[in-house]
């Protein structure tokens, strides 16, 4: 399972504000399980819960009633920076100089070791091990001689990485994508207020209306007398002789993570994803009694593969989705039980048939050899692999957990080796052009953990 950074929540100016960040976290749950947390605030003082686990678990009505105020930030994690622990769940809140700072992230930066050493040099005290401490720090000196706004900006200049930043303090809710726009933000509006996310999913759920993505590069500054936005500058992020920095961003947001409802980075992630089936199936000829997906990232490339190639399509697996984090974990002895509780075949379906199966990706191939052994265990007659993604040959520095390289299937075998060990008849991946036909701007995009060709070099690992 390939899992990514987090899913922010910001709205500002709304009497129900932490419910509503509280719904628009439960939409986007798929972006992190591990922990949540709501942060409001009423003109006066700011509350806080979070904790471990599902929104609706950390949530309850009594918390919810613990958080007044018209303005409120919200956060679902999962940890690629930082243990999962509750000292690492956000948002990120802190009181200095009698000021109430609170700070959500999504995103992964590639110098927090630099910059956590510097600042442990110059005295700092560290009370968790995620990179959101480190902005925090830098965000709090700047602000004992700067605006808000200038102190955000004195902090993008030293960080480098992918972040989307929601921060709560001095009375207004600032909003921004960094330079390269690598995870998406967005902005609507419900009634008078204005409301932030990671998705637009979100703004479904809530009833508010679309209004654009943030830009990369963009800050968004609300408060309660107007809207505005500003650019970040500064040495490294927007370099004057070049204009602004050519956005990057993540091209897996479209292929596995967000949600099909949802607009990313102007696109439809349903229609993007019916694409790259279609492109698919046209880049390989498949001769099967019909196609499969694997539920649920598999159902909408599967689609499109299915319409281009005249294929008749089954659902032949059946995903169990009431299976949650606290199932009771198998035995080692009862190997493969956590994929077949998960998902299982209809067996008629399968014996003697010529069956072609559609999924998003392969990573480490371990979770597609537990399924191919299944089939050919009902008695499956042919079974072909089609991916709606190039082969994954390179980590991910900017907030997707990718395996290591030594993991990665498409990295330790070549694709003869890897039909072998999947077992299976065939095996054809989306090409890198395919992929980026499916996308209005492919110059865009971020192809890295494809490519190797990273926007922004790491120097932490």
């Amino acid at each position: 399972m390939i899992r990514h950074e987090c899913g922010l929540l910001g709205i500002y100016g709304h009497e129900d504000a932490a419910r509503l960040t509280y719904f628009g976290l439960y939409a986007q749950q798929h972006r992190g399980q591990e922990s949540a947390g709501i942060v409001s605030w009423d003109g006066e003082k700011t509350c806080e819960v979070r904790g471990m686990g599902l929104v609706p678990d950390v949530f309850s009505e009594e918390a919810l009633r613990s958080l007044p105020g018209r303005t409120a930030l919200g956060h679902v994690r999962y940890s690629t920076t930082g243990v999962s622990t509750i000292r690492n769940a956000q948002p990120f809140l802190v009181r200095f100089q009698g000021e109430d700072i609170a700070l959500a992230h999504n995103g992964n930066l590639v110098n927090t070791r630099e910059l956590r050493e510097k600042l442990e040099a110059d005295g700092t005290i560290f009370t968790t091990t995620n990179d959101t401490e480190v902005i925090m720090h830098l965000l709090v000196r700047a602000m004992r001689t700067r605006s808000l706004e200038d102190a955000v900006r004195r902090a993008c200049e030293q960080i480098k990485g992918a972040y989307c930043l929601l921060v709560l303090a001095r009375g207004k809710l600032i909003a921004l994508r960094d330079p390269h726009g690598f995870h998406p933000l967005a902005l609507g509006r419900l009634d008078n207020s204005f409301v932030f996310a990671s998705e637009t999913c979100a703004f479904d759920l809530l009833e508010a209306e679309y209004i654009r993505s943030v830009e990369p590069g963009e800050m968004v500054i609300v408060n309660e007398r107007e809207i505005r936005s500003e650019r970040l500058r500064g040495e490294g992020l927007l370099p004057a002789a070049q204009g602004r920095v050519r956005p990057r961003q993540c091209i897996f947001e479209l292929v596995y993570f967000s949600r099909p409802d949802s607009i990313v980075f102007d696109e439809q992630v349903y229609l993007c994803r019916k694409k790259m089936g279609a492109i698919l199936a046209q880049e390989c000829e498949t001769d099967v009694d019909y196609v499969m997906p694997f539920p649920d990232s598999g159902i909408y490339p599967a689609v499109g593969f299915c319409q281009q190639a005249g294929l008749p399509y089954e659902h032949a697996m059946i995903r169990n989705h009431y299976v949650g984090r606290t199932f009771i974990q198998p035995s080692q002895t009862m190997r493969s039980f956590g994929v077949r509780v998960k998902i299982n075949p209809i067996r008629r379906m399968i014996e003697g048939k010529r069956i072609c199966i559609v999924d998003d990706s392969i990573v480490r191939g371990t979770t597609m050899v537990t399924r191919v052994r299944k089939l050919r265990e009902l008695g499956a007659k042919e079974v072909h692999v089609r991916i709606s993604s190039p082969p994954v040959r390179h980590p991910c520095h900017y907030g997707i957990d990718f395996a290591s390289p030594k993991e990665l299937i498409a990295v330790r075998y070549p694709l003869e080796e890897i039909v072998r060990k999947l077992d299976v008849d065939s095996l054809h991946y989306l090409s890198v052009e395919g992929l980026l036909q499916s996308v209005s701007q492919p110059e865009n995009y971020c192809l890295a953990c494809f490519d190797g060709d990273y926007p922004v070099p790491c120097e932490c690992k």
